[in-house]
């Protein structure tokens, strides 16, 4: 039965299929990694999920565009997400400007509850302490999270500034509305709701 269903799926999927696709990357349950502090880098090597340091402030790449002139050198619109803030920029460069990389810190974490405040509630997998990360930072990927889910931590200057979940989920159908007698054929979906609190088509 639809209750008892276990589905397997990819986040990237069930996002575009709910209309909320935000890039964030995926979640790896590894042992702790650190990206190399201010590597010098230019637009050439600019890609979707790429985390810079600007004035400051980690900033990931979430989408970029090259236009090409019939004079001069290609220009690049990159937007970027501000990941202390949460507002994102947009900027033009020059072909070969350059940018440097931030210093993040990635570490497995389970989630264990949520807070009254809405504060949510990790175990560090390596320390085995518990991390405290405002609803800000988890932001719409708290209905992909549930008990015991494993996240990576994002740190910059010992700072969670996301919340990455894995690439694809286990998760149960818990509640949907039977199939309609005429509505059976290809392409017809209705609405149905996970374990984790999502709700899908």
């Amino acid at each position: 039965k639809y209750s008892k269903m276990k589905i397997h799926t990819t986040v990237a999927a069930l996002f575009a299929i709910t209309n909320s696709a935000s890039a964030f990357a995926p979640a790896t349950f590894v042992s702790r990694t650190s990206s190399a502090l201010n590597v010098a880098i230019d637009t050439s090597d600019i890609k979707n999920g790429l985390t810079v340091e600007i004035d400051g402030d980690p900033h990931k790449v979430l989408d970029f565009s090259i236009m090409k002139q019939a004079r001069g050198a290609a220009k690049m619109t990159i937007k970027f997400k501000n990941l202390t803030r949460g507002n994102t920029i947009e900027n033009t460069y020059r072909s070969g400007e350059k940018f440097e990389t931030a210093e993040v810190t990635k570490s497995p974490a389970q989630f264990t509850y949520e807070d009254e405040s809405g504060n949510y509630y990790f175990m560090d997998m390596e320390t085995f302490e518990e991390v405290s990360v405002s609803a800000k930072v988890v932001e719409d990927r708290k209905k992909w999270i549930g008990e015991g889910s494993e996240v990576t931590l994002v740190t910059f200057k010992e700072q969670v500034i996301e919340v990455a979940v894995p690439k694809t989920l286990t998760v149960t159908v818990v509640e949907t509305e039977p199939n309609v007698k005429g509505n059976t054929s290809q392409g017809h979906t209705k609405p149905a709701k996970l374990s984790c609190g999502a709700t899908i088509s």
